[in-house]
């Protein structure tokens, strides 16, 4: 009786073990399928560059850029002021751009923010930057474009597209997202990418987005982890006219909350080019 039961015990924890090895193999077929998937729907399209920085001069090219100044929190709650001070930009000589935050006393923050307004912007294509993040509570490092039109029909209804934007407490997240008319702030259309082994402060990430009159696909490192388009939005799309381009970083503000002890300054952004694109 013992061994029957014994058999019977053996049978049945061998169906398990083979459910389980088959379950294991199921999971593994389908997600080499999405992978595969993944490749062969990925958008195949040509690029000609239009504009691009590569930070090869001895001082920022302001031809294609200028700065913004001042504090106020700029709609944010941030809480530093942004300087034209080579303490906060500079070009390191070796093909950077960096951007630094600092904490000259208690409470008191200084960094850079710079923009193509007025000098460049551009309808659809793919905007690209390679980009080592600073990092630590309250750092809010962003690559991001703001519609051209800003100055006519204000914000959000000018349109937003974030296309590197970090919290500096989690440095191995980025997060992709549009702002416009009924989906702004809290409520923007947004998505995030996390690295599984490593962090975005380490080294250099290539962000960037591809944009058509109908879509604005998201990568990172050339891997498509976002696509928005007009049926994604809770208002009106907004992504139809040129856009500017911004870089900066900011601390504290409502998105990325507040510096704390433990937030290490200085913290800097290093940018080793932007290129812009036009669809061939």
């Amino acid at each position: 009786m013992k061994s029957k039961i014994m058999n019977i015990l053996n049978i049945k924890w061998l169906k398990k073990f083979q459910i389980s090895i088959i379950y294991s193999l199921l999971i593994i077929i389908l997600l080499s399928s999405c992978s595969k998937d993944a490749k062969q729907t990925l958008p195949q399209r040509s690029w000609q560059l239009t504009w691009s920085d590569s930070f090869n001069a001895h001082a920022l090219d302001t031809t294609r850029w200028s700065f913004d100044l001042g504090a106020g929190g700029w709609g944010n709650s941030e809480l530093e002021t942004y300087t034209n001070s080579s303490s906060n930009l500079w070009l390191d000589g070796n093909g950077h751009l960096v951007i630094t935050a600092l904490q000259p006393s208690a409470g008191n923050y200084t960094s850079a923010r710079i923009k193509t307004k007025y000098l460049f912007s551009q309808a659809y294509g793919r905007f690209e930057a390679s980009i080592k993040t600073p990092y630590g509570p309250g750092i809010w490092p962003a690559f991001w474009l703001l519609g051209s039109n800003i100055d006519s029909v204000a914000w959000p209804q000018c349109g937003e597209i974030d296309i590197m934007e970090q919290q500096g407490q989690s440095p191995n997240i980025n997060h992709g997202s549009v702002h416009g008319p009924g989906y702004s702030g809290g409520s923007a259309i947004t998505k995030a990418y996390q690295l599984t082994n490593g962090r975005f402060d380490t080294d250099y990430h290539i962000y960037a987005i591809e944009w058509g009159p109908d879509y604005i696909d998201f990568f990172i490192d050339n891997f498509l982890y976002e696509v928005i388009t007009p049926g994604d939005v809770t208002g009106n799309w907004v992504f139809n006219h040129p856009f500017y381009i911004i870089l900066n970083v900011a601390v504290g503000g409502n998105y990325v909350g507040w510096p704390t002890s433990s937030t290490p300054f200085p913290q800097s952004m290093y940018i080793d080019y932007v290129n812009v694109y036009k669809q061939q």
